[in-house]
């Protein structure tokens, strides 16, 4: 039986694909985006979140640590990442419920009953079981049982990807995927270097490796004001885009400062902390230019 990490299902999705889905987040990326709004699904193992607004200040944390990870501090209690290991124990002790784990070891069995306790829905919506992430090609081999399993009751399958992993990976998991959602950030390599920490190479190559053999794709936007919204990269794209075989449409994606909180919880220092969401003006710019490519575009997604 496979397993893998993950940090999240969501029931009753709507943005994640078509009709009412259930979503699953794989833990692990090989990316770094800037902008990256699930900080918290990027290491491969799981990690501790601290919610700060729910602290109450008691000072339990600190006593249960085993590891005396967890000092006092005027701001209350502070984790030592280097010496927590993730136990669990603080998260049982703490009576308010401010500390809790992203991430966890589940079983494709575990994943199926979640994700089939919602068939009557995906049956009258149109809907279906997604996996985003993180990456999920990061963890193949339990992408791949979780399609299958899809596919053996009949279920709609959508693989959220930033195509950032060996053809091979691809390969296997694409004749049980019904629809593939395909980040495409920035055409400039050494931008997507910068901003990413990998090259896009291989994420254009595989890109056009499945529209030519027909998938159904849609490719998704995010615009990242001083980022990815120039009129050199958007025009770039809407040139990428438009010569691939087989796009259903491109959806641009608006940036959000919902996880500026998250990467306080995991005492981190994000990296963009002066970027604003893009105005409605900017939004119906870049669709328009996209637009002018020959692109069906909607914004949203």
């Amino acid at each position: 039986m496979e397993s893998g990490l993950v940090f999240d299902i969501r029931r009753f999705s709507i943005h994640d694909g078509p009709g009412i889905r259930t979503t699953v987040f794989f833990k692990g990326c090989p990316l770094r985006c800037a902008w990256c709004h699930n900080p918290e699904s990027q290491a491969t193992r799981p990690e501790m979140i601290v919610l700060e607004k729910r602290c109450i200040r008691c000072g339990t944390c600190v006593e249960a640590c085993p590891k005396g990870a967890i000092t006092w501090t005027e701001d209350g209690p502070v984790t030592d990442t280097s010496q927590c290991d993730v136990c669990g124990t603080c998260v049982e002790a703490c009576v308010s419920g401010a500390r809790e784990i992203a991430g966890r070891e589940v079983t494709t069995t575990a994943v199926m009953s979640e994700i089939e306790r919602d068939t009557i829905f995906y049956e009258t919506s149109g809907g279906g079981a997604t996996f985003s992430g993180g990456e999920p090609l990061l963890q193949p081999g339990f992408l791949l049982a979780l399609l299958r399993a899809c596919k053996e009751k009949e279920i709609h399958t959508v693989v959220d990807t930033c195509g950032y992993a060996p053809w091979e990976v691809l390969n296997d998991i694409r004749n049980y995927t019904d629809l593939f959602l395909y980040d495409l950030k920035l055409i400039d390599d050494a931008k997507h270097r910068e901003y990413t920490g990998v090259s896009n190479r291989v994420i254009l190559k595989n890109l056009e490796t499945l529209s030519r053999h027909g998938h159904n794709l849609i490719v998704r936007v995010p615009v990242i004001p001083g980022v990815t919204d120039s009129s050199e990269n958007i025009h770039a794209i809407g040139a990428f885009v438009a010569g691939l075989p087989a796009v259903e449409h491109v959806d641009i994606l608006g940036y959000h400062e919902a996880a500026l909180g998250k990467y306080r919880r995991l005492e981190r220092v994000y990296s963009l902390p002066d970027v604003r969401p893009p105005t409605e003006a900017c939004m119906a710019g870049i669709a328009e230019a996209l637009r002018q490519s020959g692109l069906s575009v909607k914004i949203g997604g």
